[in-house]
């Protein structure tokens, strides 16, 4: 009736990362992705320092990771290098900037 056929799977090994190679640039690297994302929030973090251009608060190195770039026009692969349509913005502020338009649609309905 019906014969068993056996199917076969190559094992691959993994890649050896590089020596030298950040933890950061190995992930983006299995996940095939490019360094533009980080590197315009790093390029952004020094041109306008470590301060939410919103609430105004400075943070210390430690806790830059509460620190994000806003796309000033919305698109964000608009990125020039001058820092021109980015704005360094705290995670609260740029929730809130990010929810505004929800919250102006809701009421101008009702």
């Amino acid at each position: 009736m019906g014969s068993k056929q056996r199917i076969k799977f190559k094992r691959t090994q993994a890649k050896k990362p590089l020596p030298g190679k950040s933890v950061e640039e190995i992930v983006r690297e299995l996940k095939g992705e490019t360094g533009t994302p980080t590197d315009y929030r790093e390029l952004s973090l020094k041109i306008h320092g470590l301060i939410c251009a919103k609430c105004g608060r400075e943070f210390a190195p430690k806790d830059r990771r509460l620190l994000t770039v806003h796309h000033k026009d919305g698109n964000r692969l608009n990125n020039p290098a001058d820092g021109s349509n980015w704005e360094n913005l705290c995670v609260y502020c740029h929730e809130d900037e990010h929810s505004r338009g929800l919250l102006g649609d809701y009421l101008r309905e009702r």
